[in-house]
């Protein structure tokens, strides 16, 4: 019986070892979202200043084209990160894409898309609680979605888009939904 005493944190230690291993083989980037599939969120954001009253964003202008929904903000460290690629998807003319800016002061989104390019068809204005991102499931931005012709939420990037990203995932994706 004493011997089983000696083995048991031994046991216990070799449990926790392979949950811990199991944990260090997943990517933290794969957090579930329960809008896949799902309609896009209702919404009917104000453009930022200086983009012209019909540069908002709601949920009608994600219906007709597949898209991407790119959640940002200027005091975002990972939107800088990111930036430049998205100016080249909207250059190559791949897929349109709208911004969220994100618990951000209007006026600071607009004045730092002047400064570092505009990449979006359309942005609309998210102020601190940030309403519309809670209700795509945001955890933190850069966060990237791609929505189909129905307005439909079909997948989920978390962290800046890369030309990795994009080539192995995003692009196929978009690919696949503008044959259906």
């Amino acid at each position: 019986m004493r011997r089983l005493l000696y083995l048991l944190p031994v046991a216990v230690f070799a449990v926790l070892a392979l949950f811990f291993l199991r944990g260090l083989s997943l990517n933290p980037r794969d957090l579930p979202s329960v809008l896949i599939d799902r309609p896009v969120p209702e919404m009917a954001l104000p453009p930022l200043p200086g983009r012209g009253p019909d540069t908002g964003l709601a949920t009608a202008d994600l219906k007709g084209r597949v898209s991407l929904v790119n959640i940002f903000g200027s005091w975002c460290i990972a939107c800088v990160q990111e930036h430049p690629f998205l100016m080249r998807i909207k250059q190559s003319g791949a897929v349109p894409i709208h911004g969220i800016d994100w618990r951000d002061d209007p006026a600071e989104g607009a004045k730092w898309l002047k400064k570092n390019g505009d990449p979006y068809e359309r942005v609309g204005a998210d102020p601190a609680p940030g309403r519309a991102a809670i209700d795509f499931g945001v955890t933190g931005a850069p966060e990237t979605f791609i929505v189909d012709k129905a307005g439909i939420i079909r997948y989920k990037h978390i962290g800046p888009v890369t030309r990795e990203a994009w080539d192995k995932t995003l692009l196929p994706i978009i690919r696949e939904l503008e044959t259906k």
